[in-house]
């Protein structure tokens, strides 16, 4: 009579659990603070003039004095501030692409900052060649990082001759433009504040702020 073979035995299942921890790339930070920033841009695209408005040759003459220019660039800089903006934002961009070293040694910098700071869980420590760094060796070592970037290479020479050029250039539009024709309908006359750099806190939004830790 032929013996009935044995089952076979079911080999042990181990059970595995990972912790993975979402990259910051895909941390909520994150994707708050680039919606917020791209809220902020079209706010500030959306208030801008037709650039045909502000190129309009026939508003442009030589101001009488130099007190004449001061008024005119005092009015003109709060109505074309969304447009000066994008000249300076241009300026900008256009020197760092004529400096590839400088704008890939920049875009190290904002990379070490976000993923070594801003947007690093502030559950997991900082652990580089075996060593573990706390939330204060960390941003000492970025502040010093920083500031030997900007000082003592190229990107802070680049950055500094980019934003003096787009001064110069709306300093020059804002004391030959005429501003006699413009706060005739302009909605935000008589408003919130009207500074050059107003909408950075202009009308109130509801974009998300991101803690830094201290």
């Amino acid at each position: 009579m032929a013996s009935t073979p044995a089952p076979a035995s079911v080999p042990a299942v181990i059970p595995i659990t990972t912790n993975s921890s979402p990259t910051p790339a895909t941390t909520p930070a994150v994707r708050q603070f680039i919606t917020g920033v791209t809220d902020s841009v079209r706010r500030v695209l959306a208030q801008g003039r037709p650039w045909s408005e502000v190129l309009d040759r026939s508003a442009f003459s030589r101001p009488e004095s130099l007190s004449d220019a001061t008024s005119r660039l005092r009015k003109n800089l709060p109505y074309f501030r969304a447009n000066y903006a994008a000249l300076l934002a241009a300026a900008l961009g256009l020197s760092l692409l004529s400096n590839p070293g400088a704008l890939l040694v920049l875009l190290f910098l904002l990379a070490s900052w976000c993923f070594l700071y801003l947007f690093r869980p502030s559950d997991q420590p900082l652990v580089l060649l075996g060593r573990t760094f706390s939330d204060r060796e960390t941003l000492g070592g970025l502040t010093l990082l920083t500031i030997i970037v900007v000082f003592l290479t190229s990107v802070g020479s680049t950055i500094i001759s980019a934003l003096m050029v787009g001064a110069a250039i709306i300093c020059a539009h804002g004391a030959f433009r005429m501003p006699e024709d413009l706060f005739l309908d302009d909605p935000e006359s008589g408003g919130a504040t009207t500074g050059f750099l107003s909408f950075l806190g202009g009308s109130p939004s509801p974009a998300p702020a991101v803690a830094v830790r201290v």
